[in-house]
């Protein structure tokens, strides 16, 4: 079978469309996360905890279509990424699962006895639900920035040497905080977008605030880190792009402020960095305003900002290896066969689209803001 499109080609679409499909769930996902997040502070009564909870009740279960195709697309297209970060996350992974698991048993549960306690208990596991993954996500992140220990043998066998606690350090914890603070402004703008005016909708533009100056603080910190803080690795030797998927033929070497050579060699690449910045101060300055519109759009902005300048700082790495400079994963050498990116490709053309168009629609159908007093006469409302 003559494949039309070359091997380097499709690994370089495949990097993008895993880029896609990340800042696809953190824009839709995220702030469902966000708004969990957010549910005990903004809201203060069962009525108001409702409302906050039903603006995101008939999206939440759509979202996570990212969520489940990002995963996906990790296994089918990147074995090997998706063999050694599955094995080396995996505590941090059930943590986040374990959470996720919290979400729908509390959006079914909560309301389905009047007790003040059974309620109030399943508010705080829809925040634990919310809080935990939104931090775990960007540990992770922060720990493929500093590169992972693992190493594969000559049968390329993977071995992760890590420990759970040794994934906190004060860089993965910027990186945590950041995506903590990036989704709950997010999940904010959202309230102001779903909720009715009032307390609620006060209280999100209070706290969404606060949390859109942290993205442009910790965002800031975490770019001193990577100029500053001895983060990066380069690719050392001839690197063959259609060469076979496999990480013994390369080698990488950690190198002080790398992460930083892309931009310097691409200057566009700067526009990554700047709507990060440029869309939480946009989200910060719409939500103090009472716009919402402004306000959902920056916060839109940064995810995709700060998501991007991640993948850009790392190409062609996906995850470097810190404890063996020949077993780092990169585009052109942790990928599956030429033929199997390309059934993929195809089958992503002709579906892709047709889940956006579903998402498009359905947002428009229940699109609408959450209301108190819509709770005492729609029986599907959580």
């Amino acid at each position: 079978m003559a494949i039309p499109l070359d091997y380097p080609t499709l690994r370089i679409i495949w990097w993008v469309l895993m880029g896609v499909l990340l800042i696809g769930f953190a824009l839709s996902g995220g702030f469902d996360l966000g708004v969990a997040a957010l549910l005990p502070f903004v809201a203060r009564n069962d009525g108001e905890r409702r409302m906050a909870i039903n603006t995101i009740s008939a999206t939440w279960e759509g979202n996570q279509v990212w969520f489940i195709l990002g995963g996906g697309a990790i296994f089918a297209a990147w074995p090997f990424v998706y063999a050694v970060s599955f094995s080396g996350f995996y505590l941090a992974m059930f943590a986040v699962l374990a959470a996720l698991i919290l979400r729908p048993v509390g959006f079914k549960y909560r309301s389905k006895r009047p007790s003040k306690i059974w309620r109030t208990s399943w508010d705080w596991a829809l925040f634990v639900g919310g809080f935990t993954p939104a931090l775990v996500f960007g540990v992770a992140v922060g720990n493929v920035l500093q590169g992972l220990p693992f190493r594969f043998d000559s049968d390329l066998r993977a071995t992760y040497a890590g420990g759970f606690f040794g994934l906190f350090t004060p860089f993965t914890l910027v990186c945590g905080l950041l995506s903590l603070a990036m989704l709950t402004t997010h999940g904010a703008a959202w309230l102001t977008i779903k909720a009715e005016h009032g307390l609620v909708r006060d209280r999100a533009r209070a706290f969404g605030s606060i949390a859109a100056v942290a993205v442009i603080i910790l965002f800031a910190a975490g770019y001193a880190f990577a100029a500053f803080g001895g983060l990066g690795y380069r690719l050392e030797g001839i690197i063959d792009p259609a060469g076979p998927s496999n990480p013994l033929r390369s080698a990488a070497l950690p190198a002080a402020g790398a992460w930083l050579a892309n931009f310097h060699a691409h200057r566009w690449m700067w526009v990554a960095p700047a709507l990060g910045f440029g869309g939480a101060a946009l989200a910060f300055m719409g939500i103090r305003a009472g716009k919402e519109v402004p306000a959902f759009a920056g916060s839109s902005l940064s995810v995709l900002g700060v998501i991007s300048t991640v993948g850009l700082a790392m190409f062609p790495f996906i995850l470097p290896s810190s404890l063996d400079r020949r077993s780092s994963l990169t585009v052109w050498n942790a990928s599956s066969s030429h033929l199997t990116l390309f059934v993929m490709l195809v089958l992503t053309v002709v579906f892709l689209p047709i889940v956006l168009a579903y998402t498009a629609w359905a947002y428009k159908v229940m699109f609408g803001r959450s209301t108190i007093a819509a709770l005492a006469t729609d029986p599907d409302l959580y």
